[in-house]
Protein backbone atom coordinates (compact mmCIF):
# COMPACT_ATOMS: atom_id res chain seq x y z
CA UNK A 1 0.00 0.00 0.00
CA UNK A 2 1.38 3.37 -0.95
CA UNK A 3 1.67 6.35 1.31
CA UNK A 4 -1.17 8.18 -0.50
CA UNK A 5 -3.56 5.24 -0.05
CA UNK A 6 -2.80 5.04 3.65
CA UNK A 7 -3.59 8.78 3.96
CA UNK A 8 -6.94 8.38 2.20
CA UNK A 9 -7.96 5.50 4.51
CA UNK A 10 -7.03 7.53 7.58
CA UNK A 11 -9.12 10.42 6.24
CA UNK A 12 -12.13 8.12 5.70
CA UNK A 13 -11.78 6.75 9.20
CA UNK A 14 -11.75 10.30 10.55
CA UNK A 15 -14.92 11.17 8.60
CA UNK A 16 -16.75 8.19 10.07
CA UNK A 17 -16.05 9.48 13.55
CA UNK A 18 -17.11 13.05 12.70
CA UNK A 19 -20.94 13.13 12.77
CA UNK A 20 -21.29 16.77 11.58
CA UNK A 21 -19.11 16.28 8.50
CA UNK A 22 -20.54 12.82 7.77
CA UNK A 23 -24.03 14.29 7.40
CA UNK A 24 -22.83 16.46 4.49
CA UNK A 25 -22.14 13.37 2.37
CA UNK A 26 -25.07 11.17 3.46
CA UNK A 27 -26.86 11.49 0.13
CA UNK A 28 -27.19 7.78 -0.62
CA UNK A 29 -24.97 5.52 -2.68
CA UNK A 30 -23.86 6.80 -6.06
CA UNK A 31 -23.67 4.48 -9.01
CA UNK A 32 -19.86 4.38 -8.94
CA UNK A 33 -18.16 1.81 -6.71
CA UNK A 34 -17.22 2.95 -3.21
CA UNK A 35 -13.72 2.75 -1.72
CA UNK A 36 -13.30 -0.47 0.30
CA UNK A 37 -11.50 -0.88 3.57
CA UNK A 38 -8.58 -3.26 4.19
CA UNK A 39 -10.85 -6.30 4.50
CA UNK A 40 -12.65 -5.51 1.22
CA UNK A 41 -15.90 -4.48 2.92
CA UNK A 42 -17.78 -1.19 2.97
CA UNK A 43 -17.21 0.47 6.25
CA UNK A 44 -20.51 0.86 8.16
CA UNK A 45 -21.14 2.43 11.50
CA UNK A 46 -24.48 2.38 13.27
CA UNK A 47 -27.22 4.12 11.23
CA UNK A 48 -25.02 6.36 9.08
CA UNK A 49 -23.11 5.42 5.95
CA UNK A 50 -20.47 7.46 4.17
CA UNK A 51 -20.04 6.88 0.46
CA UNK A 52 -16.89 8.25 -1.11
CA UNK A 53 -16.94 8.06 -4.89
CA UNK A 54 -14.02 6.75 -6.88
CA UNK A 55 -11.64 9.54 -7.74
CA UNK A 56 -12.52 11.58 -4.64
CA UNK A 57 -9.67 12.78 -2.48
CA UNK A 58 -10.32 13.99 1.05
CA UNK A 59 -7.83 16.74 1.82
CA UNK A 60 -7.56 18.73 5.05
CA UNK A 61 -7.65 22.51 4.59
CA UNK A 62 -6.46 24.88 7.22
CA UNK A 63 -9.32 26.57 9.10
CA UNK A 64 -12.06 24.79 7.08
CA UNK A 65 -11.85 21.14 8.14
CA UNK A 66 -11.84 18.55 5.39
CA UNK A 67 -12.63 19.29 1.74
CA UNK A 68 -13.46 16.78 -1.01
CA UNK A 69 -11.78 17.07 -4.37
CA UNK A 70 -13.18 15.22 -7.40
CA UNK A 71 -11.75 15.12 -10.85
CA UNK A 72 -13.91 17.03 -13.37
CA UNK A 73 -14.46 14.01 -15.57
CA UNK A 74 -15.51 11.86 -12.63
CA UNK A 75 -17.77 14.63 -11.33
CA UNK A 76 -19.52 14.97 -14.68
CA UNK A 77 -20.10 11.21 -14.82
CA UNK A 78 -21.42 11.19 -11.27
CA UNK A 79 -23.70 14.17 -12.01
CA UNK A 80 -25.06 12.48 -15.12
CA UNK A 81 -25.89 9.33 -13.17
CA UNK A 82 -27.59 11.36 -10.44
CA UNK A 83 -29.60 13.22 -13.09
CA UNK A 84 -30.87 9.99 -14.62
CA UNK A 85 -31.94 8.74 -11.21
CA UNK A 86 -33.61 12.07 -10.36
CA UNK A 87 -35.63 12.08 -13.57
CA UNK A 88 -36.98 8.62 -12.79
CA UNK A 89 -38.45 9.78 -9.46
CA UNK A 90 -42.06 10.77 -8.91
CA UNK A 91 -42.97 14.41 -8.34
CA UNK A 92 -43.29 13.93 -4.60
CA UNK A 93 -39.92 12.17 -4.47
CA UNK A 94 -38.34 14.96 -6.50
CA UNK A 95 -39.76 17.53 -4.10
CA UNK A 96 -38.49 15.59 -1.09
CA UNK A 97 -35.04 15.32 -2.68
CA UNK A 98 -34.94 19.07 -3.36
CA UNK A 99 -36.05 19.82 0.20
CA UNK A 100 -33.25 17.66 1.54
CA UNK A 101 -30.66 19.29 -0.71
CA UNK A 102 -31.82 22.76 0.30
CA UNK A 103 -31.54 21.82 3.99
CA UNK A 104 -27.93 20.80 3.37
CA UNK A 105 -27.05 23.95 1.43
CA UNK A 106 -25.02 26.80 2.79
CA UNK A 107 -25.23 30.53 2.15
CA UNK A 108 -23.38 30.33 -1.17
CA UNK A 109 -25.70 27.64 -2.54
CA UNK A 110 -28.85 29.41 -1.32
CA UNK A 111 -27.75 32.65 -2.95
CA UNK A 112 -27.05 30.82 -6.19
CA UNK A 113 -30.48 29.18 -6.00
CA UNK A 114 -32.20 32.51 -5.40
CA UNK A 115 -30.51 34.16 -8.38
CA UNK A 116 -31.44 31.36 -10.76
CA UNK A 117 -35.03 30.93 -9.56
CA UNK A 118 -35.69 34.59 -10.38
CA UNK A 119 -35.04 34.00 -14.07
CA UNK A 120 -36.78 30.60 -14.17
CA UNK A 121 -40.00 31.55 -12.41
CA UNK A 122 -40.34 35.17 -13.58
CA UNK A 123 -39.57 35.12 -17.29
CA UNK A 124 -39.89 38.45 -19.09
CA UNK A 125 -41.97 37.39 -22.08
CA UNK A 126 -41.88 40.86 -23.68
CA UNK A 127 -38.10 40.62 -23.66
CA UNK A 128 -37.88 37.01 -24.82
CA UNK A 129 -40.62 36.93 -27.48
CA UNK A 130 -40.10 38.23 -31.03
CA UNK A 131 -41.22 41.83 -31.39
CA UNK A 132 -44.12 40.90 -33.70
CA UNK A 133 -45.60 38.51 -31.11
CA UNK A 134 -45.17 41.09 -28.35
CA UNK A 135 -47.07 43.66 -30.44
CA UNK A 136 -49.86 41.13 -31.05
CA UNK A 137 -50.24 40.54 -27.30
CA UNK A 138 -50.28 44.27 -26.57
CA UNK A 139 -53.29 44.74 -28.86
CA UNK A 140 -55.48 42.98 -26.30
CA UNK A 141 -54.76 45.53 -23.56
CA UNK A 142 -56.51 48.85 -23.08
CA UNK A 143 -54.41 52.05 -23.20
CA UNK A 144 -54.53 52.70 -19.45
CA UNK A 145 -53.23 49.19 -18.74
CA UNK A 146 -50.47 49.73 -21.31
CA UNK A 147 -49.41 52.93 -19.56
CA UNK A 148 -49.21 51.00 -16.28
CA UNK A 149 -47.13 48.29 -17.99
CA UNK A 150 -44.68 50.97 -19.17
CA UNK A 151 -43.69 51.42 -15.52
CA UNK A 152 -42.60 47.77 -15.10
CA UNK A 153 -39.15 48.19 -16.65
CA UNK A 154 -37.19 50.10 -19.27
CA UNK A 155 -37.49 47.12 -21.62
CA UNK A 156 -41.29 47.02 -21.30
CA UNK A 157 -41.53 50.77 -21.82
CA UNK A 158 -39.35 50.49 -24.94
CA UNK A 159 -41.44 47.68 -26.47
CA UNK A 160 -44.84 49.20 -25.64
CA UNK A 161 -43.83 52.66 -26.83
CA UNK A 162 -42.73 51.17 -30.17
CA UNK A 163 -46.13 49.60 -30.98
CA UNK A 164 -47.60 52.04 -33.52
CA UNK A 165 -50.86 50.16 -34.11
CA UNK A 166 -51.78 50.17 -30.41
CA UNK A 167 -51.37 53.92 -29.96
CA UNK A 168 -53.06 54.76 -33.26
CA UNK A 169 -56.07 52.68 -32.16
CA UNK A 170 -56.09 54.45 -28.79
CA UNK A 171 -56.15 57.87 -30.48
CA UNK A 172 -58.80 56.72 -32.95
CA UNK A 173 -61.06 55.63 -30.06
CA UNK A 174 -60.82 59.15 -28.67
CA UNK A 175 -62.10 60.51 -31.99
CA UNK A 176 -58.72 61.51 -33.39
CA UNK A 177 -58.30 61.52 -37.17
CA UNK A 178 -55.38 59.19 -37.89
CA UNK A 179 -52.85 59.75 -40.66
CA UNK A 180 -51.81 56.17 -41.48
CA UNK A 181 -48.72 57.40 -43.32
CA UNK A 182 -47.27 58.60 -40.03
CA UNK A 183 -45.94 55.42 -38.39
CA UNK A 184 -44.09 57.03 -35.48
CA UNK A 185 -45.39 55.13 -32.44
CA UNK A 186 -43.90 57.60 -29.96
CA UNK A 187 -45.74 60.46 -31.70
CA UNK A 188 -49.12 58.74 -31.33
CA UNK A 189 -48.39 57.84 -27.73
CA UNK A 190 -47.69 61.51 -26.97
CA UNK A 191 -50.90 62.51 -28.79
CA UNK A 192 -52.88 60.07 -26.66
CA UNK A 193 -51.29 61.29 -23.42
CA UNK A 194 -52.04 64.92 -24.30
CA UNK A 195 -55.63 64.02 -25.19
CA UNK A 196 -56.40 62.19 -21.95
CA UNK A 197 -54.72 64.99 -19.98
CA UNK A 198 -56.96 67.54 -21.69
CA UNK A 199 -60.03 65.37 -21.04
CA UNK A 200 -59.13 65.16 -17.37
CA UNK A 201 -58.66 68.91 -17.24
CA UNK A 202 -62.06 69.40 -18.88
CA UNK A 203 -63.66 67.07 -16.37
CA UNK A 204 -62.00 68.89 -13.46
CA UNK A 205 -62.79 72.34 -14.96
CA UNK A 206 -59.07 73.10 -15.25
CA UNK A 207 -58.63 73.07 -19.04
CA UNK A 208 -58.97 76.81 -19.56
CA UNK A 209 -58.07 79.99 -17.79
CA UNK A 210 -61.03 82.19 -16.93
CA UNK A 211 -61.37 85.95 -17.24
CA UNK A 212 -64.29 88.37 -16.96
CA UNK A 213 -65.18 90.83 -19.70
CA UNK A 214 -67.12 93.69 -18.13
CA UNK A 215 -69.18 96.10 -20.22
CA UNK A 216 -72.78 94.88 -20.67
CA UNK A 217 -75.51 95.99 -18.29
CA UNK A 218 -77.96 93.12 -18.96
CA UNK A 219 -77.99 89.39 -19.77
CA UNK A 220 -75.54 88.27 -22.44
CA UNK A 221 -77.33 85.70 -24.60
CA UNK A 222 -75.29 85.47 -27.83
CA UNK A 223 -71.60 84.61 -28.32
CA UNK A 224 -69.41 84.07 -31.37
CA UNK A 225 -65.61 83.51 -31.35
CA UNK A 226 -63.24 83.86 -34.31
CA UNK A 227 -59.46 84.33 -34.60
CA UNK A 228 -58.90 85.64 -31.07
CA UNK A 229 -61.93 87.94 -31.16
CA UNK A 230 -65.19 87.42 -29.25
CA UNK A 231 -68.52 89.04 -30.10
CA UNK A 232 -71.21 89.30 -27.43
CA UNK A 233 -74.87 90.22 -27.86
CA UNK A 234 -76.92 91.37 -24.89
CA UNK A 235 -80.43 92.26 -23.78
CA UNK A 236 -79.12 95.78 -23.12
CA UNK A 237 -79.60 96.39 -26.89
CA UNK A 238 -75.90 96.35 -27.69
CA UNK A 239 -73.22 94.14 -29.20
CA UNK A 240 -69.52 94.32 -28.39
CA UNK A 241 -66.36 92.97 -29.98
CA UNK A 242 -63.56 91.95 -27.57
CA UNK A 243 -59.88 91.12 -27.92
CA UNK A 244 -59.67 87.90 -25.89
CA UNK A 245 -55.93 88.15 -25.21
CA UNK A 246 -56.14 91.63 -23.66
CA UNK A 247 -59.77 91.75 -22.53
CA UNK A 248 -60.23 95.13 -24.23
CA UNK A 249 -63.44 96.11 -26.02
CA UNK A 250 -62.65 96.98 -29.66
CA UNK A 251 -66.12 97.95 -30.89
CA UNK A 252 -69.48 98.56 -29.27
CA UNK A 253 -72.64 99.33 -31.22
CA UNK A 254 -76.32 99.79 -30.38
CA UNK A 255 -78.50 96.98 -31.74
CA UNK A 256 -81.76 95.18 -30.96
CA UNK A 257 -81.98 92.33 -28.44
CA UNK A 258 -79.53 89.68 -29.63
CA UNK A 259 -80.26 85.94 -29.68
CA UNK A 260 -77.53 85.13 -32.25
CA UNK A 261 -74.44 86.91 -33.63
CA UNK A 262 -71.84 86.32 -36.35
CA UNK A 263 -69.19 88.75 -37.62
CA UNK A 264 -66.22 89.36 -39.89
CA UNK A 265 -63.79 92.28 -40.21
CA UNK A 266 -66.37 94.68 -41.64
CA UNK A 267 -69.82 93.68 -40.49
CA UNK A 268 -71.93 92.10 -37.77
CA UNK A 269 -75.07 90.01 -38.37
CA UNK A 270 -77.54 89.61 -35.50
CA UNK A 271 -80.65 87.50 -34.95
CA UNK A 272 -83.11 88.96 -32.48
CA UNK A 273 -85.97 88.13 -30.15
CA UNK A 274 -87.94 90.77 -32.12
CA UNK A 275 -88.26 88.17 -34.98
CA UNK A 276 -85.84 90.00 -37.31
CA UNK A 277 -82.27 89.77 -38.58
CA UNK A 278 -80.03 92.81 -39.03
CA UNK A 279 -76.63 93.58 -40.57
CA UNK A 280 -74.43 96.28 -38.97
CA UNK A 281 -71.28 98.15 -39.94
CA UNK A 282 -68.60 97.82 -37.24
CA UNK A 283 -66.93 101.17 -37.83
CA UNK A 284 -69.95 103.42 -38.17
CA UNK A 285 -72.35 101.31 -36.10
CA UNK A 286 -75.04 101.84 -38.74
CA UNK A 287 -77.60 99.22 -39.72
CA UNK A 288 -76.98 98.29 -43.36
CA UNK A 289 -79.75 95.69 -43.84
CA UNK A 290 -82.87 94.60 -41.98
CA UNK A 291 -84.41 91.20 -42.74
CA UNK A 292 -88.08 90.86 -41.80
CA UNK A 293 -90.33 87.83 -42.30
CA UNK A 294 -90.03 85.44 -39.36
CA UNK A 295 -92.92 85.16 -36.90
CA UNK A 296 -90.77 83.92 -34.02
CA UNK A 297 -87.46 84.73 -32.38
CA UNK A 298 -84.40 84.16 -34.57
CA UNK A 299 -82.02 81.84 -32.68
CA UNK A 300 -79.30 81.28 -35.30
CA UNK A 301 -77.77 83.01 -38.34
CA UNK A 302 -75.07 82.19 -40.90
CA UNK A 303 -73.99 83.77 -44.18
CA UNK A 304 -71.72 83.49 -47.22
CA UNK A 305 -70.34 86.57 -48.99
CA UNK A 306 -69.38 84.38 -51.95
CA UNK A 307 -72.97 83.18 -52.44
CA UNK A 308 -74.52 86.47 -51.26
CA UNK A 309 -76.79 84.39 -49.02
CA UNK A 310 -77.84 84.74 -45.39
CA UNK A 311 -79.72 81.92 -43.60
CA UNK A 312 -81.70 82.16 -40.37
CA UNK A 313 -83.39 79.64 -38.07
CA UNK A 314 -86.39 80.68 -36.01
CA UNK A 315 -88.84 79.70 -33.30
CA UNK A 316 -91.52 79.66 -36.02
CA UNK A 317 -90.04 76.24 -37.07
CA UNK A 318 -88.73 77.58 -40.41
CA UNK A 319 -85.42 78.32 -42.10
CA UNK A 320 -85.22 81.36 -44.38
CA UNK A 321 -82.74 82.17 -47.13
CA UNK A 322 -82.05 85.88 -47.78
CA UNK A 323 -80.07 87.90 -50.29
CA UNK A 324 -77.32 89.33 -48.11
CA UNK A 325 -76.82 92.45 -50.21
CA UNK A 326 -80.50 93.41 -50.70
CA UNK A 327 -82.33 91.89 -47.74
CA UNK A 328 -84.80 90.08 -50.03
CA UNK A 329 -86.21 86.73 -48.83
CA UNK A 330 -85.26 84.07 -51.37
CA UNK A 331 -86.93 81.00 -49.89
CA UNK A 332 -88.58 79.60 -46.76
CA UNK A 333 -87.75 76.01 -45.84
CA UNK A 334 -90.37 74.12 -43.85
CA UNK A 335 -90.35 70.65 -42.34
CA UNK A 336 -89.18 71.17 -38.78
CA UNK A 337 -91.71 70.47 -36.04
CA UNK A 338 -89.70 72.23 -33.31
CA UNK A 339 -87.86 75.53 -32.96
CA UNK A 340 -84.89 75.76 -35.33
CA UNK A 341 -82.04 76.48 -32.93
CA UNK A 342 -79.01 76.19 -35.24
CA UNK A 343 -78.19 76.73 -38.93
CA UNK A 344 -74.82 76.08 -40.63
CA UNK A 345 -73.73 77.00 -44.17
CA UNK A 346 -70.62 75.10 -45.35
CA UNK A 347 -68.96 73.58 -48.44
CA UNK A 348 -68.92 69.79 -48.76
CA UNK A 349 -65.45 68.19 -48.89
CA UNK A 350 -66.39 64.56 -49.57
CA UNK A 351 -68.48 62.72 -52.12
CA UNK A 352 -71.72 61.59 -50.54
CA UNK A 353 -74.89 59.94 -51.78
CA UNK A 354 -76.41 63.31 -52.66
CA UNK A 355 -73.49 65.75 -52.85
CA UNK A 356 -70.11 66.18 -54.47
CA UNK A 357 -66.99 67.95 -53.15
CA UNK A 358 -67.40 71.71 -53.48
CA UNK A 359 -71.20 71.71 -53.14
CA UNK A 360 -72.66 74.24 -50.71
CA UNK A 361 -74.53 72.56 -47.86
CA UNK A 362 -77.13 73.97 -45.48
CA UNK A 363 -77.78 72.18 -42.19
CA UNK A 364 -80.51 73.09 -39.71
CA UNK A 365 -81.16 71.54 -36.31
CA UNK A 366 -84.07 71.50 -33.92
CA UNK A 367 -84.63 69.67 -30.65
CA UNK A 368 -84.65 66.18 -32.17
CA UNK A 369 -83.26 66.15 -35.72
CA UNK A 370 -80.81 67.66 -38.20
CA UNK A 371 -81.95 68.40 -41.76
CA UNK A 372 -79.76 68.74 -44.86
CA UNK A 373 -81.06 71.17 -47.50
CA UNK A 374 -80.15 72.14 -51.07
CA UNK A 375 -79.02 75.72 -51.60
CA UNK A 376 -81.43 77.05 -54.21
CA UNK A 377 -84.31 79.35 -54.91
CA UNK A 378 -86.87 76.63 -55.62
CA UNK A 379 -90.11 77.26 -53.79
CA UNK A 380 -91.26 74.58 -51.34
CA UNK A 381 -88.10 72.50 -51.74
CA UNK A 382 -87.74 69.55 -49.37
CA UNK A 383 -84.80 68.49 -47.25
CA UNK A 384 -82.50 65.94 -48.86
CA UNK A 385 -81.75 64.02 -45.69
CA UNK A 386 -82.71 64.00 -42.01
CA UNK A 387 -80.24 62.83 -39.34
CA UNK A 388 -81.53 61.36 -36.08
CA UNK A 389 -79.94 60.31 -32.83
CA UNK A 390 -83.03 58.25 -31.99
CA UNK A 391 -86.11 57.90 -34.17
CA UNK A 392 -88.38 57.71 -31.13
CA UNK A 393 -87.16 61.20 -30.12
CA UNK A 394 -86.01 60.00 -26.72
CA UNK A 395 -82.74 61.99 -26.94
CA UNK A 396 -82.80 65.78 -27.21
CA UNK A 397 -80.16 67.68 -29.16
CA UNK A 398 -78.59 70.89 -27.90
CA UNK A 399 -78.04 73.96 -30.14
CA UNK A 400 -74.39 72.99 -30.69
CA UNK A 401 -73.98 71.95 -34.33
CA UNK A 402 -70.67 71.75 -36.23
CA UNK A 403 -69.95 70.75 -39.84
CA UNK A 404 -66.43 70.82 -41.34
CA UNK A 405 -67.34 69.40 -44.75
CA UNK A 406 -66.61 65.80 -43.73
CA UNK A 407 -68.33 65.18 -40.41
CA UNK A 408 -71.44 66.49 -38.69
CA UNK A 409 -71.16 66.80 -34.92
CA UNK A 410 -73.91 67.70 -32.48
CA UNK A 411 -74.16 67.62 -28.70
CA UNK A 412 -76.79 66.29 -26.35
CA UNK A 413 -77.18 65.74 -22.64
CA UNK A 414 -75.64 62.27 -23.14
CA UNK A 415 -72.56 63.47 -25.04
CA UNK A 416 -71.39 64.18 -28.58
CA UNK A 417 -72.78 62.48 -31.68
CA UNK A 418 -70.88 62.32 -34.97
CA UNK A 419 -72.05 61.44 -38.48
CA UNK A 420 -69.93 60.59 -41.51
CA UNK A 421 -71.21 62.93 -44.22
CA UNK A 422 -70.17 60.54 -47.00
CA UNK A 423 -72.59 57.85 -45.82
CA UNK A 424 -74.77 59.79 -43.35
CA UNK A 425 -74.09 57.01 -40.82
CA UNK A 426 -73.68 57.87 -37.17
CA UNK A 427 -70.23 56.79 -36.02
CA UNK A 428 -70.17 57.90 -32.39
Amino acid sequence: MTRGQRFELRAVDFLLRDQSIRSRFALGPPSTPAILDREGRRRRRKKSTIWIARGVRVVPEKGKGLQTLMEKKDFEQWLENISVTFLSLTDSEKNETLDHLISLSGAVQLRHLSNNLETLLKRDFLKLLPLELSFHLLKWLDPQTLLTCCLVSKQWNKVISACTEVWQAACRNLGWQIDDSLQDALHWKKVYLKAILRMKQLKDHEAFETASLIGHSARVYALYYKDGLLCTGSDDLSAKLWDVSTGQCIYGIQTHTCAAVKFDELKLVTGSFDNTVACWDWISGAKTQHFRGHTGAVFSVDYSDELDILVSGSADNTVKLWALSTGMCLNTLTGHTEWVTKVVLQKCEVKSLMHSPGDNILLSADKYEIKIWPIGREINCKSLKTLYVSEDRSICLQPRLHFDGKYVVCSSALGLYQWDFASYDIIS
